[in-house]
């Protein structure tokens, strides 16, 4: 979806606004748990609330005695890398207190493609594929990241690894 299209970008907004909505009435009935989170976290990527997704996920411990897991980790990833805070991103999956799975380096290298970071997306795609070697996904956006920078040598090499 476009970034420059307003009309979604506002019904995902809306809808991000709507889940923190349902989740302070979750709050309220003491029906919240790590899987609330993740759904919490997930919509505030979706949305673009980044403020709010990043309190909530430093408010998880201390607020509502819930240790983050990777899955969280995940969530935070992809939302620091969708709004262009790659940087931030990469520094938090190094901080994490364990290692990072092959769903939290996904969300930074699919960050890495949608802002045509060539030199993010080969360091978190070897990264990828280091944990999982044969997840095709990891080959793909690399793929996309070369052929979106104009780098059709660099994209023909990873089209012929995959095979």
């Amino acid at each position: 979806m476009p970034t420059h299209d307003v009309v979604p970008s506002n019904a995902m907004h809306a809808h991000g606004k709507q889940a923190l909505a349902h989740f302070e009435w979750m709050c309220e009935e003491g029906d919240i748990n790590d899987a609330t989170f993740v759904c919490l976290l997930s919509a505030c990527s979706h949305a673009s609330l980044v403020d709010e997704g990043l309190s909530y996920f430093d408010s998880m411990a201390s607020v509502y005695s819930i240790s983050a897991i990777v899955e969280h980790y995940a969530c935070i990833v992809d939302l620091l890398g969708c709004s262009g805070h790659l940087q931030e991103a990469l520094d938090l999956i190094q901080t994490m207190p364990f290692q990072p799975n092959v769903a939290v380096w996904m969300a930074l290298l699919g960050a890495s493609r949608i802002h045509s970071d060539v030199g993010m997306g080969e360091h978190i795609a070897k990264q990828a594929l280091e944990v999982d070697p044969g997840n095709a996904t990891g080959y793909v956006l690399l793929s996309n990241i070369y052929a979106a920078a104009g780098k059709w040598d660099l994209r023909a090499n990873i089209e012929q690894q995959r095979k």
